[in-house]
């Protein structure tokens, strides 16, 4: 494989276009999968650029794994079993009949789409992506629960959709398919899936207890959801519950073992992770579009955006019309009639029912579809089926992403404060533990009395200044002077980094010492709201 001249300037114009995208998804406050998938729409069509074909199982195997396990890992547990009851529905019961509405339509509509294509495109489109909806509602303060679901619902509904894939595709490669057999060997794949991730979440965390090293613990968990999703795949159990299985054991165990830097340094990598692994997608999606395209010579222009608009009014309806009855539904059966029990209010489901996403795990299923047929034959269909899964994901992601602010706003939902209360309550919690520690160690013979009392009254004021935030008649005077002392001390740390800065530049000092003396000045910046 050459790589000429003509090939570098093209990638580097690739990569600079995916780098001003990034840029101006943070100036117009955006979220970037919005702006990356219109990317991805418009990359394929640059004069010149290269028609890219990848083994699907490559990319499946490639990209889903930490996309799984990084969602599972960084997931509330607590919020997850407080919200089991409408994360179930949203997660099983309206994946299963987005599936079912979008095949029916598809099979109705399209010619020459038999039931099995069509249950693939169901399976295909009905798991949700919360990226760009969570950072729309954490961004203009939703209610907390609210955000629970929808970042519960795209945890479990991936696990849902991705199975029931799994089957129509075996269904379209094999030409056969047996209800009674599906439905052990859906069984089956759960069970053995979510077995697999436990024992492999065992090893690891057993593993990662006797390691002390920030950089072989980062990598070990970049390559978790591989270890989970790999042996499932290799038993003939679901890869995809394994994955998030091993990331919600390691999300619950984590914290015991690792120390800060691990912590500190495993978030920034995460989300680089992220960022990349969405952006490669709807490049490589970008790239196959005009042979995808070609492809269906068959149809016009016309027609099949028009079917993939048709899809994409079918995923939102359904959506819409799961959610409002099952709400009522839920209300009925729960057993404690108080109002935290109860359905969200008609704004908090019309928030939820537009906030539906599609996203990087439908694109990656949709890129792993087989190439042939068990008989020897081409996939039916695979580009349309292709095409129409990033149509939805265009129409979803770009339509409801950039219209949910303003339905917020219109709805006036507001965030209801549960976050913060429970921040002081921890910060209150850990500084009285830390004082009660401090009456422990005042008599050892290191301890000096004026750091015991400098840091007594450290933490005494720190407790006083969360205590006030339960105080609905406080007038402001702690937080007004801890405001004051953050802002001098953030001006001193500036002196002090630009101090390092100057001595670097004089080549005073190495690079590898002002990058560590810089660092613990950024520790301790990043701190002051402690």
């Amino acid at each position: 494989m050459s790589f000429s001249e003509g090939d570098s300037a093209l990638l580097a114009a690739l990569l600079a276009a995916g780098l001003l995208l990034l840029a101006a998804s943070q100036l117009v406050r955006i979220p970037y999968p919005i702006l990356l998938v219109l990317g991805g729409v418009g990359i394929g069509f640059v004069p010149g650029a290269p028609t890219v074909q990848l083994s699907p199982d490559l990319v499946l195997v490639a990209v889903l794994p930490p996309l799984l396990y990084g969602g599972a890992f960084f997931t509330s547990l607590r919020e997850l079993r407080a919200n089991v009851r409408p994360i179930g529905m949203l997660a099983i019961g309206l994946v299963l009949t987005t599936m079912l509405a979008v095949a029916a339509v598809a099979h109705e509509v399209i010619p020459g789409l038999a039931w099995p294509q069509a249950f693939v495109l169901g399976a295909l489109v009905s798991p949700t992506d919360p990226t760009a909806a969570s950072a729309i509602a954490v961004r203009l303060g939703l209610p907390r629960r609210l955000i629970a679901l929808i970042e519960g619902e795209s945890l479990v509904n991936d696990g849902t959709a991705l199975v029931a894939y799994r089957f129509a595709v075996a269904a379209v490669v094999t030409g056969a398919f047996s209800l009674p057999r599906a439905t052990g060997d859906f069984a089956l794949n759960v069970v053995g899936g979510i077995a697999v991730g436990l024992a492999v979440g065992y090893v690891i965390r057993q593993l990662r207890r006797r390691l002390d090293n920030p950089p072989v613990e980062i990598t070990i968990a970049l390559l978790s959801g591989y270890f989970g999703y790999l042996p499932a795949q290799a038993l003939g159990v679901s890869g995809v519950l394994a994955a998030v299985t091993v990331g919600i054991y390691m999300g619950l165990n984590t914290p015991e073992l690792t120390n800060a830097q691990t912590r500190l340094q495993g978030q920034a990598v995460w989300e680089i992770v992220f960022l990349l692994l969405n952006g490669l997608l709807f490049a490589l999606v970008g790239l196959q579009l005009p042979s995808i395209l070609d492809a269906l010579s068959g149809h016009s222009t016309a027609e099949v955006i028009g079917y993939a608009a048709l899809v994409s009014a079918v995923v939102i309806g359904a959506r819409f019309v799961w959610i409002f009855p099952m709400a009522y539904i839920e209300r009925l059966a729960s057993r404690r009639f108080r109002e935290e029990d109860l359905a969200p209010s008609w704004g908090a489901k019309t928030i939820l029912a537009w906030s539906g996403m599609r996203g990087a795990v439908s694109l990656a299923a949709a890129l792993a579809l087989p190439l042939t047929t068990d008989a020897g034959g081409a996939f039916p269909n695979r580009n349309l089926i292709i095409f129409l899964t990033f149509g939805v994901i265009v129409i979803t992601v770009v339509v409801q992403g950039l219209t949910l602010p303003g339905l917020i706003r219109v709805l006036r939902l507001e965030d209801d404060g549960l976050a913060e209360k429970e921040e002081a309550k921890a910060r209150i919690y850990a500084a009285q533990a830390a004082l009660e520690r401090l009456s422990e160690l005042e008599d050892e013979d290191w301890v000096r009395e004026d750091t015991a009392e400098r840091m007594r009254g450290l933490y005494g004021f720190r407790q006083d200044r969360f205590r006030a935030r339960f105080d609905p008649d406080g007038d402001g005077t702690i937080e007004d002077r801890s405001q004051a002392y953050q802002r001098l001390r953030r001006e001193l740390l500036d002196a002090e980094r630009r101090a390092v800065e100057d001595l670097r530049r004089q080549r005073r000092i190495d690079d590898d010492v002002a990058r560590r003396v810089v660092r613990d000045l950024d520790l301790e910046d990043a701190r002051l709201e402690l």
